[in-house]
């Protein structure tokens, strides 16, 4: 998420600052504003420091005391604040820019489990089956209860080909499932795009990276193109298992279906959490319909971008209702080369709305279902009667006709995916309404 620029040094200077005045007045411990530090609480601390240091039955190293009390602290706050040791904060760094190593997971903490908010399209952990909303009890053979997050992260993450087994609890799955991933190498396209039909066509964003905005932008230009002379009729977005990611990014998205208004604002204790972002461009759809997908999966900058076309009418959003993650994230780099993710705001759409625990509800709401195909043209033939008389080559021509017929006709769209199938017959009827308008 976008960084609020702030520097750590001040704070800390301005800190002592508060400390040195307040005591040399004699009456810090009657100070009622939030800049005071509770110095009875801080001699608890530092007693509780020196007696483990004392007494614990074994040695222990007075840098992971002190991570531990910091990792403590920020465990406390929310799922979505913790500490960053430097090799943690250079993965974050890397994951924003579309490469890092691990599963492929976005994840955050729930009654002391590992949730996954969304599985990374084309990543070992999708593949693998994982799903938004699965709970992880176990990590090989290591209970995650009393894990913080990061440590969590930690032991999933390895060198690429290595295996680990996620012990999952399911929604709906009486008994828990074992998945093994390969981990691997993770490159994310975070933008994707195809033609459905002629004139229709589909966009997909993964996740918001720090070039998103720019890419689709590009992926609409290639529709264009392919539309030729008819032009575009309609488009999908497909936000669906999009665990978020920069919100400028999802600030550009915005921006590229909206000709103006506000976008999102946050609101937060401190000035410098207050922010509004507006479109600045155009529509490059040009008022098209636009159909958005959302799902239980969908996080975060996704809930950004659906909430942005949802209240300014801009697009029709289809779907479950979404994650629900509404609060902002500020990077605060510490001077060991450490740092903070710290919650220090939350979002709201155009309409005011707060995102946090309560989602993005969808203007269609579609269940999720598996279709299949029935043959209607299948019925009673002779070749199914007892005794009949056999063609030559029977079961030969046969054999050679179902495969001709396989290899000649796809899997239809319905089957398999019902929610893109529903938004493009959406698509088509939201065209023909405009033209008879």
């Amino acid at each position: 998420m976008k960084s609020l620029t702030r520097s750590i040094t001040s704070l800390l200077a301005g800190g002592a600052i508060g400390v040195s005045l307040a005591v040399g007045q004699g009456v810090f411990a009657e100070r009622s504003d939030e800049g005071a530090l509770p110095l009875e609480d801080l001699r608890t601390f530092t007693e509780v420091f020196a007696r483990i240091k004392g007494n614990y039955v074994e040695p222990i190293d007075d840098k992971a005391l002190l991570e531990n009390a910091i990792r403590g602290m920020l465990s406390g706050l929310d799922p979505h604040s913790t500490y960053l040791v430097p090799d943690d904060y250079q993965e974050l760094q890397a994951g924003t820019s579309g490469e890092f190593g691990g599963l492929g997971i976005e994840v955050g903490m729930e009654d002391g489990f590992v949730k996954v908010i969304a599985p990374i399209d084309d990543t070992p952990a999708q593949r693998a089956g994982v799903e938004a909303g699965d709970l992880v009890i176990r990590l090989d053979d290591t209970p995650v209860k009393g894990m913080s997050l990061a440590d969590a992260v930690k032991v999933m993450r390895g060198e690429p080909g290595t295996d680990i087994v996620l012990t999952i609890v399911r929604e709906g799955v009486d008994r828990p499932i074992r998945i093994t991933i390969t981990r691997d190498k993770i490159r994310v396209t975070s933008v994707r795009s195809r033609p459905l039909e002629p004139g229709y066509g589909y966009v997909r964003i993964s996740q918001f990276q720090l070039r998103t905005g720019e890419s689709l932008r590009e992926e609409v230009g290639k529709l264009r193109e392919e539309a030729g002379d008819d032009g575009l009729k309609g488009v999908v977005l497909d936000l669906r298992n999009n665990p978020g990611g920069v919100l400028n990014a999802a600030v550009s998205v915005s921006d590229a279906f909206l000709d103006k208004g506000i976008i999102v604002y946050t609101d937060g204790r401190m000035d410098d959490a207050k922010l509004s972002f507006s479109a600045k461009g155009s529509d490059i759809l040009d008022g098209i319909p636009l159909v958005v997908l959302v799902n239980a999966g969908s996080a975060s900058a996704s809930e950004i971008v659906a909430g942005a076309l949802q209240d300014h009418r801009r697009a029709v959003i289809m779907g479950e209702k979404t994650f629900g993650k509404g609060s902002v994230q500020t990077i605060l780099p510490l001077g060991n080369g450490s740092a903070l993710k710290l919650t220090t705001a939350r979002y709201y759409t155009p309409s005011g709305t707060s995102i946090q625990a309560r989602g993005i509800v969808p203007d269609i709401a579609l269940d999720r279902v598996r279709v299949s195909q029935v043959d209607v043209g299948q019925g009673v033939k002779e070749s199914d009667l007892a005794r009949h008389l056999e063609s030559e080559g029977e079961e030969e021509d046969l054999e050679a006709a179902r495969q001709a017929r396989q290899e000649a006709r796809d899997v239809p769209l319905a089957e398999r995916d019902f929610a893109l199938y529903e938004a493009l017959n959406l698509l088509k009827g939201l065209h023909i309404l405009n033209n008879r308008s």
